[in-house]
């Protein structure tokens, strides 16, 4: 298995790789957590799961898991590679990446990526490919390779209603903002601010320094153009993102994504919550039947 990892620095499931029940009391605790949904993708392609013997893409899907869990509490950013050498079947190919927001300490880290790794194989079960955008951090693994490619396409974008559109101050500052967070040669994780509009980008780490500053301002451009004059948004590509808001829209110490949060994220985690809730119970049911057995 080949691994890869950077420590990003700042300038300012699958189900059988827990067992059921744990998985469940797993999935049910998280879903209380500040990890905020963002986006899921999966793959139209599903393998066929076997309990014994796994096979060997279910098999190395489980230990990318593994070293994901494993890495996030040494650094923000691996990428991995498995089943792809001469001895392996083609079938058994597996690329996967994770990273988290380049402001976040280890301890968090490797938190969001539990709760990624807990809920991507619910969100996408038996899929080749699957793709998790935590507020925190990103899971994806892939059948092929998509390692260090270029993805400039907008998978998910989200504007606020609250718009200052007769604020021209307000619209120069998002566009310097926006300008230092695309431009090149800033590292890969980028925070700026001007008199009171605030900002960030993040590239992920499989991308080069070039690669990096390229589709950061691709993100800048897209989401002026997406956003117009809204007060916040957010705006994610397939290898990076960008997020601006004006100071005060959204409260990072109560953990709020301001007061137009995703309706969708909201409700995944209710059914997600829920469902997990009411599995757990049958669980303990069936649990309590065999006993009385």
């Amino acid at each position: 298995m080949r691994v890869r990892s950077r420590t990003v620095s700042t300038t300012a499931q699958d189900r059988s790789y827990l067992s059921p029940f744990l998985l469940l009391v797993a999935l049910y605790i998280n879903s209380a957590q500040a990890y905020t949904f963002i986006y899921a993708g999966c793959s139209t392609e599903k393998y066929q799961p076997n309990p014994t013997p796994q096979s060997s893409f279910q098999s190395n899907l489980n230990s990318l898991f593994a070293s994901a869990l494993s890495s996030s509490s040494q650094a923000l950013y691996a990428a991995f590679a498995l089943g792809n050498d001469s001895s392996s079947p083609p079938e058994s190919a597996i690329y996967g990446l994770y990273q988290c927001r380049g402001d976040l300490r280890l301890t968090d880290c490797s938190k969001c990526i539990q709760s990624a790794v807990t809920q991507i194989g619910l969100i996408c079960p038996y899929s080749y490919g699957a793709s998790l955008q935590l507020d925190a951090c990103l899971l994806r693994y892939e059948h092929i390779n998509f390692l260090g490619t270029d993805e400039l396409s907008v998978v998910y974008k989200k504007c606020s209603l609250k718009t200052l559109g007769s604020d021209l101050d307000f619209l120069k500052r998002r566009d310097d903002v926006l300008g230092q967070v695309g431009s090149s040669g800033l590292g890969f994780f980028r925070v700026t601010g001007s008199q009171g509009v605030e900002g960030y980008g993040q590239c992920l780490g499989d991308l080069s320094e070039g690669q990096c500053g390229q589709c950061l301002e691709e993100a800048a451009r897209k989401i002026k153009v997406l956003c117009g004059a809204s007060a916040a948004g957010d705006v994610f590509l397939g290898k990076c993102s960008i997020r601006y808001w004006a100071s005060g829209y959204y409260d990072f110490s109560r953990g709020s994504r301001g007061t137009d949060d995703d309706d969708v994220g909201k409700t995944v985690a209710i059914m997600v919550g829920v469902i997990a809730g009411l599995a757990i119970i049958i669980v303990g049911l069936s649990f309590c039947h065999k006993a009385l057995g």
